[in-house]
C-alpha cells in the first residue's frame, strides 16, 4: 500500500484514504467492485432512451477520468448516466433522433462549465452558510432513501408484478452481503459486495431467471457506434432541445452538490473549498459535452458508488479510476459487458438495501456528530419540511422542465434556513418568561 506525497491529511477511518494505493491484485476487484454496483443504471439510462449502452458506458468511464483529472485525483467519485434528463431525451429521440439530444448534453454541460466559471470568481464561501449541517444532514437521508422504491422494486417486481422468486434472489444477495461484511476480515471484507452480486448471479442461474440471449449475440471485441457531428450525421440546430435540457442542468447541480456533500462527510474533508466546487462542476460539466460529442446519455456522480465507498471504508481514487479504465475497456469487449448486464434486477435491488441504506446512514451521522437539537422549532421544522417532500417524490412540474424531488427539498431546505428565525416567537416568550422568574427569585 502506496501514499502518494501530496496526502496531507489522513482520515484514519478509511481502510484506504483518498490517495492511497490498493496491491494490484486487489485494486483490480475493488474496481470491479465499482463497476459492478455502477453498471446497471449507467446502461438502463440508454437502453430506456434509445441510445447504445456500450457508448454509455465508454462516455461514463472517460467522463470519470476527465473529471479526476479536473479535481486534481482528490475526489473519488464515478459518473455514470444521468437518469435526470431521461424523459426529455425519450421525448426528443421520438422526434429528431439522437442529434438532437446531443445538442442539448453539450447545452447543459456548457451550463454546468458556465457556473463552475461564476464559483471561480465568486468563491464557495457561501456553500457553508446556504448548507448547514441540518439542512446537508437530512438531504443526505433523502439522497439515500429517496431511492429506497427504486431498490425495492428491482428486489421484487418482474415487469409489473409482484415475483416471490424475484424477491427470494434479492434477500438471498443482501444475506450474503451481510456475511462476507460481518463475518470475514481482510480482503474478503472489502468486496462483500461484488461477493454478494456474483452468489445472488449463481442462484439466478440455478433459478433459470438469467438471459443469456445478448451474451450469445454479442461480439468478443466491437467498436461502440459512436454517434459524432459532423461524421455521423449532418450538423443542424435544434433549439427546442437547447431550451429543454439546458434548464435541467439546474436541477442536476444540486444532487451533485448533495454527493459532494456525502463524499465530503464519508472522507472527513471538504470538497467545495480543496479542490474546490467550481472544479468538481467543471468536471462534471465537461464529462457531459464529451458525452454529447460522442453519442452517450448526460453524466452524473453515481449514489450507487458512494453507497460502495460507504460500506468498505475504501476511499482511494485509485479505484474509481480503476473502475472508469474498466469501463472503457468493457465498452469494447462486447462478451464481458453482456455478462455484467445479464446481471438480474433483483441481485442488483438486494445489494441497493444496502447501498442506498447506507448513504442515508450518513446523513444521521451528521446530525448526530453536530449534535443538532431537536429540541429547537427551528431544526425540527427544517428538517420535517426537507425529509417528507424529498422521500415523498414531491416534484415542481412547468411544461417539461421537471425539478426533482431531491433539487425541491434542496431549495425548500436552504430557503427556510436563510428565512426562519434562530428562535420561534414562542422560544422566546418561554425564554423571557423564564428569565423574569429568576430575577424574580433571585430578588
Amino acid at each position: 500500500m502506496k501514499k502518494m506525497p501530496k496526502d496531507t491529511f489522513h482520515n484514519d477511518d478509511a481502510i484506504l484514504d483518498v490517495y492511497e494505493k490498493p496491491e494490484l491484485g486487489h485494486g483490480i476487484l475493488l474496481s470491479m467492485q465499482h463497476l459492478f454496483a455502477m453498471f446497471g443504471s449507467t446502461v438502463l439510462v440508454p437502453i430506456l432512451v434509445g441510445i447504445n449502452p456500450s457508448i454509455a458506458l465508454l462516455s461514463s468511464g472517460i467522463g470519470t477520468l476527465v473529471h479526476m483529472v479536473l479535481t486534481h485525483f482528490k475526489i473519488p467519485a464515478y459518473l455514470g448516466s444521468s437518469f435526470a434528463f431521461v424523459a426529455t431525451m425519450q421525448a426528443l429521440m421520438r422526434q429528431d433522433g439522437y442529434p438532437a439530444i446531443a445538442q442539448g448534453a453539450i447545452a447543459a454541460g456548457l451550463v454546468y462549465v458556465i457556473v463552475a466559471l461564476v464559483i471561480a470568481k465568486v468563491g464557495s464561501d457561501w456553500v457553508n452558510k446556504v448548507l448547514p449541517p441540518i439542512v446537508v444532514g437530512p438531504i443526505i437521508i433523502v439522497i439515500g432513501l429517496s431511492l429506497a422504491t427504486t431498490a425495492a422494486n428491482d428486489a421484487m417486481m418482474k415487469g409489473t408484478k409482484y415475483n416471490l422468486t424475484y424477491f427470494g434472489v434479492a434477500l438471498f444477495t443482501l444475506v450474503m452481503t451481510l456475511i462476507f461484511q460481518m463475518c470475514f476480515k481482510g480482503f474478503t471484507s472489502l468486496v462483500s459486495i461484488m461477493l454478494g452480486i456474483v452468489c445472488g448471479y449463481a442462484l439466478s442461474c440455478v433459478l433459470g431467471i438469467v438471459d443469456f440471449s445478448g451474451v450469445v449475440k454479442a461480439a468478443w471485441f466491437s467498436m461502440p457506434a459512436l454517434d459524432v457531428p459532423g461524421i455521423s450525421y449532418h450538423f443542424k440546430w435544434y433549439p427546442a432541445a437547447i431550451l429543454t435540457m439546458a434548464p435541467i442542468a439546474f436541477v442536476t447541480m444540486t444532487e451533485h452538490m448533495g454527493h459532494i456533500m456525502v463524499l465530503n462527510s464519508l472522507t472527513k474533508r471538504n470538497f467545495f473549498k480543496n479542490p474546490g466546487l467550481h472544479r468538481t462542476m467543471m468536471g462534471d460539466g465537461l464529462s457531459t459535452i464529451i458525452a454529447g460529442f460522442i453519442g452517450g446519455p448526460p453524466t452524473t456522480s453515481y449514489g450507487e458508488n458512494i453507497g460502495v465507498l460507504a460500506m468498505t471504508k475504501v476511499h482511494s481514487v485509485w479505484v474509481l479510476a480503476g473502475a472508469a479504465v474498466f469501463a472503457i475497456v468493457f465498452s469494447f469487449v462486447g462478451k464481458v459487458a453482456a455478462v455484467i448486464e445479464s446481471i438480474p434486477m433483483p441481485v442488483i435491488g438486494g445489494i441497493s438495501f444496502l447501498l442506498f441504506g447506507t448513504i442515508a446512514s450518513n446523513g444521521l451521522k451528521i446530525l448526530v456528530d453536530d449534535k443538532i437539537d431537536f429540541g429547537e422549532k427551528r431544526n425540527m421544522l427544517i428538517a420535517s419540511v426537507i425529509l417528507v417532500i424529498g422521500i415523498g417524490g414531491a416534484y415542481l412540474q412547468l411544461g417539461s422542465f421537471q425539478l426533482t424531488s431531491v433539487a425541491l427539498c434542496t431549495i425548500f431546505g436552504m430557503l427556510m434556513n436563510w428565512i426562519l428565525p434562530k428562535q420561534a416567537a414562542s422560544e422566546k416568550a418561554l425564554e423571557a418568561e423564564k428569565k423574569e422568574k429568576e430575577q424574580k427569585y433571585f430578588n
